[in-house]
């Protein structure tokens, strides 16, 4: 293919539930090839659909080059694969049904299919409803899990994107009365370690910093509202600092992201899902990516879902899905390019340094 000569990036987008409003933001997204420079963007769902929502918000003057497999994917357009036989799907925007479960389900395991046998260089997940996907192949609360059954990992970091802001989460897609019991120093350890393990090989930076947040008011007030703190977050720390990494905390929720006490950091772990995900909404609602660090392949996704409320109204903003793909691609090339200098240092001398590559020595990634 010829993007294999450009190194442009082979981006895989799967549809979602398709009566939210996945293929709007996705449409909206592609509209008129404007990612054809960045990447070759591979839609996996069905063509029927993605018409339907083209000719239902008058996209009449562009259109959508369909293929059966990716190695056919045209690098100047926007290309779909069909998942399923699609000749009498119709949508019905905001409503939930069954068939839509079953038709995200399709195209989520086409497209990892075709990850896994690196036909795709990174995949941008559209929105699910976490119901109606459930089957015998999908037994998962979320993506995130799912991929890291689907990958031979034990546990994936659900982190999320926005700029400069990154918020990872101990525990993710699990009811609050379970959370205390995951507070455990060797969890912590394990999504520490991702997280600095992700910020330097995913994001280039070279020492990064990063706050823990505690899990009780005021990080437990030294013990008067909670001893998770002084029991397990705060030796796990030591540790870390004792390894000579920036690891700082833990500090109290409440006021940490209102102070804007997070722009002193490179990342934030919280310990629950609510904890991180209600302020990093809160702030980059519009912009937000959902990064699954710790596997081995490049996953992103929207931070919003299938918000039925809105769907097929023409209202839903593209702003997070571009900025998936937009990481998608940064991520899929630094590692690209980390690989290739460190398989040149095995063989060069003198071996280059870390500082000739521009992200690692702190270089940002990229959001328009």
């Amino acid at each position: 293919m010829s993007d294999q000569i450009s190194n442009k990036p082979v981006i895989g987008i799967t549809l979602g539930d398709y009566n939210g409003i996945g293929p709007e933001v996705i449409l909206k997204a592609l509209e008129g090839n404007q990612l054809a420079k960045l990447c070759t963007p591979i839609i996996y769902g069905s063509l029927r659909v993605l018409n339907q929502y083209r000719n239902l918000f008058e996209m009449k003057d562009w259109t959508l080059h369909g293929i059966q497999k990716a190695e056919q994917a045209n690098p100047k357009l926007a290309n779909v694969i069909t998942c399923w036989h699609d000749h009498q799907t119709e949508i019905t925007p905001g409503q939930i049904t069954a068939e839509a479960g079953q038709g995200s389900l399709a195209a989520l395991k086409r497209a990892v299919e075709d990850l896994r046998s690196g036909k795709i260089q990174a995949i941008v997940t559209g929105p699910i409803n976490k119901d109606n996907i459930q089957s015998d192949d999908f037994k998962f609360p979320g993506h995130t899990e799912y991929f890291a059954k689907s990958f031979e990992v034990d546990e994936a970091l659900m982190f999320m994107v926005a700029g400069d802001l990154r918020v990872g989460v101990l525990t993710g897609h699990i009811p609050l009365e379970n959370v205390k019991a995951q507070i455990t120093a060797e969890k912590l350890t394990a999504k520490i370690d991702q997280m600095l393990k992700s910020l330097k090989n995913d994001f280039g930076i070279k020492k990064p910093r990063l706050a823990v947040l505690g899990l009780n008011p005021h990080a437990g007030e030294n013990g008067l509202l909670g001893s998770e703190e002084i029991e397990v977050i705060q030796p796990v720390i030591k540790t870390f600092k004792d390894k000579g990494h920036l690891v700082i905390g833990p500090f109290p929720a409440d006021g940490f992201f209102a102070a804007g006490t997070y722009k002193k950091y490179d990342a934030v772990l919280a310990m629950y899902h609510d904890q991180g995900l209600i302020p990093f909404k809160t702030l980059a609602f519009n912009e937000g990516v959902n990064f699954t660090a710790g596997l081995p392949v490049v996953r992103t996704s929207p931070d919003h879902g299938t918000a039925y409320n809105i769907a097929g109204k023409n209202q839903a903003s593209e702003g997070s899905i571009l900025q998936a793909i937009y990481l998608a691609c940064d991520v899929s090339r630094y590692r690209t390019d980390s690989s290739e200098i460190d398989k040149n240092a095995l063989v060069s001398k003198p071996q280059q340094s870390e500082s000739q590559h521009p992200a690692k020595s702190g270089g940002k990634q990229r959001f328009n």
